[in-house]
């Protein structure tokens, strides 16, 4: 983090209580604007998880580039199409059979909202609404787009344990299932390669499964796509790939009618190795030092943010301004306190004020029912998230 940003934020939240979380809109906008260069034409959907604040999604999808959004939860889609989205993708399968009715009941919502599945089980459940309400339902297919190699008699999977669908024929016969039932509209299919989007650049072997990874999803991707489509007797009208990491490899294949990113607009730490895109970190959560306890040592109120995924030091927030402090081994980020090493010149005194990053994008604003937006020294708006607005959905 830049001493001028670390400046910027300090002079322009100084009225503000801490903790406080804040997104810096230069930097958001660039990364916004980075995105629709990346994707070269193909519209770029906002993955909600990401972001997780209203008035940021509305701002990114006002932008020339940026067209509907894939939410996490599908009582998340219903609210952001009852607060006007047109195009949500939910992005996981759902067996909440008290919103599928709720989306089988609305025809604003029905329109508005498509379904993953990716087991006949889910369509069965989506089924049952659609025939309770006379409504007609759109799914999308999840493809499995992790790497499997087979290595002597034993074989490999490379990224994440998503999808059962990982053929062609798997996909066909998903396919072909859905589309017997009544109310169901087979409308498209969506490839995470979490193997390509999700790891950062930072070793030869990554950036070979990489290169492989891509390789075989130019194949496969279009193989799957003609099997889905003769399966269900039409052209689907949506393919989705991608993820912030995977943009320029995903659109180069003219398959792919558009890809999914949100990370790339808060850019977290997690995020500072990839060479695909130059990170402009957007997003940081401000703590107050409450007490000195010992020379090089600085304790700040509140800070245990730690992200989702394997527990390791990863996942755990980078404090970043002023330069030189570190979390201590022993306590790390905590829930009331956060102990900090001072190194390379840093003089913490009771009252300044500490910035980190979170390991991930979205998550941390699940701590926070505010977020301010700051351009140059100053707030421009401070605007709920999606917890303030009352709403968790996961």
């Amino acid at each position: 983090m830049s001493r001028t940003i670390g400046a910027r934020l300090d002079e322009a939240t100084r009225h503000l209580p801490a903790p406080l979380a804040v997104v810096d809109l230069e930097a958001l906008e660039a990364n916004a604007t980075d995105l629709v260069r990346r994707a070269e034409g193909t519209p770029v959907r906002v993955a909600s998880k990401s972001v997780r604040v209203r008035h940021v999604l509305e701002q990114v999808l006002a932008r020339p580039g940026f067209a509907g959004v894939m939410a996490y939860s599908l009582r998340e889609a219903l609210w952001l199409a009852r607060e006007g989205v047109d195009d949500v993708l939910v992005g996981y399968p759902t067996v909440d059979t008290e919103a599928l009715d709720e989306l089988a009941a609305d025809p604003r919502a029905a329109a508005a909202v498509t379904l993953m599945v990716d087991d006949v089980a889910q369509v069965d459940l989506a089924a049952q609404a659609a025939a309770a309400h006379g409504a007609q339902l759109r799914a999308c297919l999840d493809i499995d787009a992790s790497l499997r190699l087979r290595l002597g008699p034993v074989g490999a999977h490379l990224g994440v344990r998503r999808s059962p669908v990982h053929t062609p024929a798997d996909a066909a016969a998903l396919a072909r299932a859905a589309a017997r039932r009544d109310g169901i509209e087979v409308r498209g299919v969506m490839f995470y390669e979490a193997q390509v989007a999700g790891l950062p650049d930072t070793s030869a072997a990554v950036r070979a499964v990489k290169r492989l990874s891509i390789r075989d999803l130019a194949t496969r991707r279009r193989a799957v796509v003609d099997a889905v489509q003769d399966a269900v007797g039409h052209a689907l009208k949506l393919v989705n790939s991608g993820g912030s990491g995977s943009v320029g490899s995903s659109v180069s294949d003219p398959t792919v009618t558009e890809v999914t990113a949100g990370s790339g607009l808060f850019v977290p730490t997690l995020f500072d190795g990839y060479r695909s895109f130059e990170p402009r970190p957007a997003a940081f959560f401000g703590l107050d030092v409450v007490r000195v306890p010992a020379p090089g040592y600085a304790t700040a109120f509140g800070g245990g943010y730690v992200a989702s995924g394997p527990a390791a030091a990863s996942r755990l927030p980078r404090p970043v301004w002023p330069e030189g402090l570190a979390l201590t081994g022993r306590e790390g980020a905590g829930e009331v306190q956060t102990p900090l090493r001072l190194g390379g010149g840093a003089d913490l005194r009771v009252g300044d004020r500490v910035w980190f990053r979170h390991a991930k994008a979205g998550e941390v604003m699940e701590r926070f029912e505010t977020v301010h937006l700051v351009r140059g020294g100053t707030v421009e708006a401070s605007v709920p998230t999606y917890r303030g607005e009352g709403r968790t959905f996961g």
